[in-house]
């Protein structure tokens, strides 16, 4: 063995051995990279219940919890308490299921210039890591802290099934809760645009294709009536670039068109398509639901696939504070127009903080998460729940590391 790569490898052990903050890079890393591996998608049930077992070994080793497992419509949540209370003054919330990508490899990591990169890193597998981590070791120097841990399975298709079920159905309450699914690093996220998902379907009348005079295409039916719908957003917002600079408006985006006809020398008698709406306040759901219903006429069947009004988080103004101490750079509030599972909460009044390490490329097969924000987000919310919960003394803040 060369001596100098001894000494080399003597030093980087000892000061792993020594640096909390690298053994906590390490752990949130390999815990991510992990989760990632686990396709826990929508159209796979198996591996999410193998991601929620993954994840219950992870924290079963702790005393005086108690762990309680949820379905609705075949879609799983996991609740961990204290054994102290059911009603926790703070709530950790989560996600693990990820969006499909259609290649069966795709569901990988690798580390790119201090990123984690591959499906699922930054929503939200990372944060996944960083809420059973935080829980985890806080439940172990202090048991009887009154923190929990939801972790739901069905955010990206709405949380009908998850967050919502818990809330309106099961009873689950807090005080207020942690969703790192939202803003960023030093953008804490005050107010989030409703969400109206629209299926839309016209029919018409089949006819070989030859003879079109014969037929009602419901598919070019169908289109003309989207190319109205878009031309009456851009009331809204002219052009992508002016809705980049204020996005702060009404949008609408076709996600889906299909027709059940497979004949390429046939008219359709009937095509659907699917929207996605995001709207502020001052507009409503039922509003925009007549809006719509105006600009495509009575032509057009519609259904609302899922429905949310515009909700303002009301986040805790200590946790805005502790952000700048710790990251060292001022908090932005900021308006989003993603939503998430905090709808769910506000409806019974419990303030959400909504915030996460750096994350891009969000639904795609090269989306990252920064591993040391992740560092920097997981001292964030172990500063706030030590203080919120006066764990400790505030000039021990973070020891525990």
């Amino acid at each position: 063995m060369i001596p100098g790569l001894v000494d080399v490898a003597s030093r980087r052990k000892n000061r792993l051995m020594t640096d909390p903050l690298d053994e906590l890079r390490l752990r949130l890393t390999s815990l991510t990279r992990d989760l990632i591996l686990i396709p826990s998608t929508d159209s796979r049930p198996a591996e999410r219940k193998r991601c929620f077992e993954f994840i219950r070994n992870h924290l079963d080793q702790l005393e005086r919890i108690q762990l309680r497992e949820f379905q609705s419509n075949g879609y799983d949540s996991l609740v961990v308490f204290p054994q102290s209370t059911e009603t926790p003054e703070i709530l950790l919330c989560g996600h693990l299921d990820v969006v499909e990508h259609p290649e069966p490899d795709a569901y990988h990591s690798k580390l790119v210039d201090g990123r984690i990169v591959g499906p699922g890193a930054g929503d939200m597998k990372g944060q996944l890591a960083i809420m059973m981590e935080l829980f985890r070791s806080l439940h172990s120097r202090y048991p009887d802290a009154s923190l929990g841990l939801a972790i739901t399975s069905d955010e990206e298709r709405g949380g009908a099934d998850g967050v919502r079920f818990l809330f309106d159905e099961v009873g689950l309450r807090c005080g207020l809760a942690i969703i790192p699914d939202g803003g960023s690093l030093n953008e804490v996220t005050i107010e989030e645009k409703g969400v109206l998902h629209l299926s839309i379907r016209c029919h018409g009348h089949a006819a070989h294709a030859a003879r079109p005079w014969l037929g009602d295409n419901a598919l070019q039916k169908l289109m003309g009536h989207l190319e109205d719908l878009a031309r009456h957003f851009c009331k809204y917002a002219p052009n992508l670039e002016e809705l980049a600079e204020q996005h702060w408006v009404p949008t609408c985006s076709l996600t889906v068109v299909r027709t059940p006809n497979q004949s390429a020398n046939r008219i359709p008698a009937e095509a659907g398509a699917v929207v996605d709406i995001r709207f502020p306040p001052t507009h409503t759901v039922a509003g925009m639901l007549n809006e719509v219903a105006e600009v495509l006429g009575p032509d057009c069947e519609l259904t609302a696939l899922m429905k949310a009004e515009p909700t303002f988080l009301d986040p805790d103004e200590l946790f805005c504070q502790i952000t700048e101490e710790v990251s060292g750079r001022s908090t932005r509030l900021i308006r989003s127009a993603g939503g998430s599972d905090g709808r769910f909460m506000r409806q019974f009044g419990i303030p959400v903080n909504l915030s996460r390490p750096l994350v891009d490329n969000l639904h795609s097969q090269d989306e990252w998460i920064d591993v040391a924000s992740m560092v920097t987000y997981y001292r964030i919310c172990e500063t706030y729940i030590a203080r919120k919960l006066k764990l400790v003394d505030a000039g021990d803040e973070g020891a525990g590391i």
